[in-house]
């Protein structure tokens, strides 16, 4: 899937019902041949209520080349990449994040679309990744493994933590986005 003709894209989700309150608001637009997204969650995770605001920056092939995460706490994360698997956090060299190509921010479905897009999997096919895992409201960076698998290409994706056997199927929109992450997120109109 190559990057839609995306003029200016806003998408919302709250969480699913009987989940803790959250909301999330996203922009995406095109930006120096490839992605600029811009997020805002308000949320709570086991309790503890945070702000986060994000910015990642993707090339045309739906690499992430920068990750900058804000708390309202006052934690900061900034995350850089070649696009190839290499990666600084905060301008210091992280080789453990060593052939990750994709980041999984806690807080938001958004960045499910990040692998989608970019394995472009066809029907029944699967795909084991490494990919940076930010934890929330701490943002602590860890290598995680995941797998996707395309039940229908183009609009329903299974997505399984390969660590802790957690498993969802995802609806996704025309462009690969999430609509719903059942028992964690919804799309708002």
């Amino acid at each position: 899937m190559a990057i839609p003709t995306l003029i200016f894209r806003t998408i919302r989700w709250s969480a699913w019902e009987g989940c803790a309150a959250g909301m999330e608001h996203v922009d995406v637009r095109p930006a120096d041949g490839g992605l600029a997204v811009s997020g805002v969650v308000i949320a709570q995770d086991e309790g503890t209520e945070f702000g986060l605001s994000y910015r990642l920056r993707l090339d045309a092939l739906w690499r992430t080349k920068e990750v900058v995460l804000r708390t309202t706490a006052g934690h900061v994360l900034r995350l850089e990449s070649d696009g190839q698997g290499h990666w600084q956090e905060n301008g210091k060299s992280r080789p453990d994040l060593q052939g990750c190509i994709d980041v999984d921010i806690q807080a938001t479905p958004l960045t499910n679309t990040l692998p989608i897009r970019r394995l472009d999997l066809e029907t029944g096919e699967s795909m084991d990744i490494r990919l940076c895992y930010i934890a929330v409201p701490d943002l602590v960076v860890t290598p995680a493994s995941q797998r996707y698998t395309a039940l229908n290409a183009g609009s329903l994706y299974r997505f399984e933590s390969l660590e802790s056997g957690f498993s969802a199927d995802l609806p996704v929109d025309e462009d690969g986005f999430v609509v719903d992450y059942p028992g964690l997120f919804k799309r708002l109109g």
